[in-house]
C-alpha cells in the first residue's frame, strides 16, 4: 500500500523548510530549539497534531506534550509544592513495661500472669475467664 501524502498548509511548508535547514546543519539526534517546538505546537493546534507531526517528521507524543503545555518546564526544573501535612512517627519504645498479676481462688488455686508489653492487658477480662474455668 503506497504512503499517503498529507496536505500541508503554507505555514507547515515554511516550518518544514526551516526544519530541513536545521537538520542539514546539525548532527542527527540534536535537540530541536524551543522556537521550533513552539511553532510546531501552534500549527498543531490549528491543523491537528497528527498532520503536523507526520509532515514535519516529529515525534507525535512529544508534539502533543508541547501542544497541551504539560512539558513546558522540564520535570527536573519543576519545584514541588510545599507539604501541607507532615506526620511525625516516633521511634518504637525500646523498653517495655512488665506486668505481674496473681489471682487466687476460694479453693486455693493460684494463677500468676507475667507479661512484658507496651500496653497493659485487660485484667478484668482475664479474671472473668479464669473464674469461668474454676466453676
Amino acid at each position: 500500500m503506497p504512503k499517503q501524502t498529507l496536505p500541508a498548509s503554507e505555514s507547515i511548508a515554511e516550518l518544514q523548510v526551516q526544519l530541513q535547514q536545521f537538520r542539514s546543519t546539525h548532527p542527527p539526534r540534536t535537540r530541536l530549539p524551543p522556537s521550533v517546538w513552539h511553532s510546531a505546537a501552534e500549527l498543531a493546534r490549528c491543523d491537528g497534531i497528527y498532520v503536523v507531526a507526520r509532515s514535519l517528521r516529529l515525534d507525535y507524543c512529544t508534539l502533543k506534550k508541547h501542544v497541551t503545555g504539560s512539558d513546558a518546564v522540564p520535570a527536573r526544573a519543576r519545584k514541588k509544592p510545599p507539604a501541607r501535612f507532615l506526620e511525625l512517627i516516633g521511634a518504637p519504645r525500646e523498653s517495655s513495661d512488665e506486668y505481674v498479676m496473681e489471682f487466687e481462688s476460694v479453693r486455693g488455686r493460684k494463677l500468676r500472669i507475667q507479661c512484658k508489653t507496651n500496653t497493659p492487658p485487660d485484667w478484668p477480662v482475664l479474671l472473668r475467664a479464669w473464674r469461668k474455668m474454676e466453676r
